[in-house]
């Protein structure tokens, strides 16, 4: 029975009320009826109410006289609803299109419940034992109105008439909208159906999906302890099975992250799904350092020994994100103070985390294959220090780009170098020093993105659009502006490699809020019209023509002739897109 799954609710089971119910009236006497069915015929518009003739058929039982019943209902007959529709038909016969029409009394509408809404009343839709009204059935069916009960739940949790409606909407195969609505994290029956929802989604689509949805997701995972241990847990039952893809292990560490600053216990669920109750020293090592948010020899010499030894603890321990962050920025951050003689600690747990791969079957471990270990732990090695060098400038870097670009084919020695480079160009004083029209420094950038490493692309573009908001006040007009355009040519070269809706989307964003110089916007245009061909995408040109449409921006570039790219852009999207 699909409804036992839900627990014993104040709403769960309406419709098996018995037919012979206590009836309400009963220990009430004629006048009193009369009396509230009165005063419920003399409110504003009562003959448009669902329950106006259950309260008809109750007056009349009481022995009520009709003409006061038909004077009130006629007197307070406004026609409230009749006169939006005649206004409605109004708007149509002057011209406006019926969609917007109906849009706009939608809109109004759902302005009005939302300042309006009564949760007590609303729950007392389910005292009356009749099961769910037909008109909620009704809405639910409709998008619009689905998206008002999603806000309308956001707002008032403890609503039971909003519980039930989620579930109702759940249970008729929308629960794909509503991963971010809390409501639907109280209900198991309702969490688990949002949860495999969102699992799919993410499985089917790859990284563009992952990209796309997994800040929603990780925040409905993240809501509270009950959530996340039961996310987890499943994911890391889907993980051990044979078929267990990285991408579930991925969806668990990003999960991980997003619910970090949610206290200690996310730590310690994530290490007992860890098998970590099986290694308590290397366990109270993770606990003090993650809690703690900083590295200490103590705890990185019990992990090194661990690891170190011919039966090590599982590798998943130590590849907790929280981990390899803290290694990562220890190792490659300029200045960072590490003890010499526990140095090659850090860099062998760091090594080993990334490159060591084992293979476990029933609780024991069948294979351990460390052949890239040897290479790794040099290439950490080696542009650690180049790394740790003071002043490291334009000549002095120049002599160890061949040195880079040799280890940074390695994932972690990319993360290490994207971490570098955010902190050396972080510093305000790093652009008033160089000289050379494209810093060293933005060139490693394109050599990370060169190099395939998809999964750090986002990280690159992110720090590309801190640097391109920077106002950087220290250098002269023109010399931001310059700057800005180097910018902008790592972010064409990042789109050259696949990232062109994310850029795309914050090009648009920076257009529509004003927030960069119009000539800034016409150079990227020209750029990307320089390496873009057809055929284009549907969601490329949605975005990327209102851009080309703006003649402020696109109007310079174009010639009477028609031959410019814009005018060929703009012509190729009206014959295959119709825009």
């Amino acid at each position: 029975m699909e409804d036992d799954e839900y627990g014993d609710s104040d709403y769960e089971h309406n419709e098996a009320i018995p037919e012979e119910e206590e009836d309400p009236d009963e220990f009430k006497d004629d006048e009193t009826i009369q009396k509230e069915c009165l005063e419920a015929f003399g409110s504003k518009d009562y003959i448009m109410e669902p329950g106006v003739f259950k309260d008809l058929k109750r007056y009349f039982k009481a022995g009520g006289t009709p003409e006061q019943v038909v004077v009130l209902l006629s007197e307070n007959y406004t026609a409230l609803a009749q006169t939006v529709n005649l206004f409605a038909e109004w708007l149509i016969f002057t011209g406006v299109n019926p969609t917007e029409v109906q849009q706009m009394v939608e809109d109004h509408l759902k302005q009005l419940i939302l300042k309006h809404f009564d949760p007590k009343k609303a729950d007392t839709i389910f005292t009356d034992g009749e099961g769910t009204p037909a008109w909620l059935e009704s809405m639910i069916q409709h998008r619009t109105w689905r998206a008002l009960f999603y806000k309308l739940a956001e707002a008032y949790p403890d609503c039971l008439m909003l519980n039930f409606t989620i579930k109702l909407i759940s249970d008729a195969g929308h629960q794909g909208e509503i991963g971010s609505v809390s409501t639907a994290c109280h209900e198991i029956g309702v969490f688990s159906k949002v949860l495999q929802t969102s699992f799919n989604q993410l499985l089917e689509g790859g990284e563009e999906a992952i990209v796309k949805h997994i800040i929603e997701f990780s925040k409905m995972v993240c809501y509270g302890e009950h959530t996340f241990l039961y996310a987890q847990v499943i994911l890391s039952l889907l993980a051990q099975e044979d078929g267990g893809s990285s991408i579930i292990r991925r969806l668990s560490q990003e999960v991980q992250k997003a619910g970090k600053n949610k206290g200690e216990g996310v730590i310690q669920i994530t290490l007992v799904l860890s098998a970590a109750a099986l290694y308590p020293r290397a366990c109270q090592a993770l606990v003090s350092m993650i809690g703690r948010q900083a590295l200490n020899p103590a705890d990185v010499t019990v992990l090194f020994n661990m690891y170190s030894s011919n039966d090590p603890p599982p590798i998943e321990l130590i590849r907790m994100p929280q981990l390899l962050q803290l290694l990562i920025k220890s190792l490659f951050t300029p200045g960072a103070v590490i003890n010499p003689d526990h140095k090659h600690k850090y860099i062998f747990l760091l090594a080993f985390a990334t490159c060591a791969h084992e293979t476990w079957r029933k609780g024991k471990r069948i294979s351990m294959i460390k052949d890239e270990m040897k290479a790794t732990t040099q290439a950490i090695e080696k542009v650690h220090a180049i790394c740790q060098k003071e002043d490291k400038g334009g000549t002095e870097l120049l002599a160890e780009l061949d040195a880079i670009f040799k280890h940074i084919r390695y994932p972690v020695v990319a993360m290490g170098v994207i971490c570098w480079v955010e902190e050396v160009v972080s510093d305000p004083a790093y652009f008033q020093r160089m000289t050379d029209t494209t810093p060293l420094h933005l060139i490693l950038l394109d050599e990370v993105v060169i190099n395939c490493h998809q999964l750090m692309h986002k990280e690159v573009l992110d720090l590309l659009i801190r640097l391109f908001q920077d106002p950087f006040p220290q250098l002269d007009v023109l010399l931001q502006m310059e700057l800005k355009k180097t910018i902008l040519d790592r972010m064409v070269h990042l789109l050259s490699k696949g990232d062109v809706i994310p850029i795309i989307e914050f090009m648009v964003n920076c257009v529509n809020t004003q927030a960069a110089d119009i000539s800034l916007i016409r150079y990227f245009v020209m750029e990307v019209l320089d390496i873009i061909s057809q055929p284009y995408s549907a969601d490329f040109v949605q975005l990327f023509l209102p851009i080309i449409n703006n003649e402020d921006i696109t109007g310079s570039l174009r010639n009477e002739e028609g031959t410019d790219a814009v005018s060929q852009f703009l012509a190729h999207c009206q014959i295959d897109h119709g825009r």
